[in-house]
């Protein structure tokens, strides 16, 4: 089976995914030399399940149109606007302020101090399920 998904700098790239004997191979045909896993079946059904629950959550996702929520709102899954990836790990809310807990899309984690109040501009928020 053979598919295209784009890499991260939005190239196309075939992926092949191919059944062998107790085991299942994925090749990247990203280089000529291309990158190869395998991985047993249950590890693929796992990774198949990982795919859709993030395809879901991806679905998810509001409207590509900024928002702007006060920082006591904040929620885990939340995308900060600008330049750089900033992710909300966890918010702890202390009276007037709000402790923010940011991820950059370099995996390092930090966290910030805001007036409960404070505007925060988001690229996206995950809808809740009302």
């Amino acid at each position: 089976m053979s598919i295209e998904i784009d890499d991260a700098q939005g190239c196309r790239v075939p992926v092949e995914v191919t059944p062998g004997v107790l085991q299942v191979g994925i090749r990247f045909g990203a280089r000529p030399e291309g990158l190869t896993w395998s991985c047993t079946p249950t590890a693929a059904r796992e990774l198949a399940a990982a795919l859709v629950a993030a395809a879901g959550e991806a679905e998810m996702v509001s409207s590509a149109d900024p928002v702007t929520v006060e920082a006591n709102e904040l929620r885990r899954g939340d995308v900060r606007d600008g330049d750089r990836v900033m992710t909300v790990e966890s918010v702890r809310n202390d009276g007037a302020t709000a402790h923010v807990t940011w991820k950059s899309g370099a995996g390092r984690s930090w966290t910030q101090a805001y007036a409960a109040d404070a505007g925060i501009t988001l690229r996206y928020r995950l809808r809740t399920e009302d």
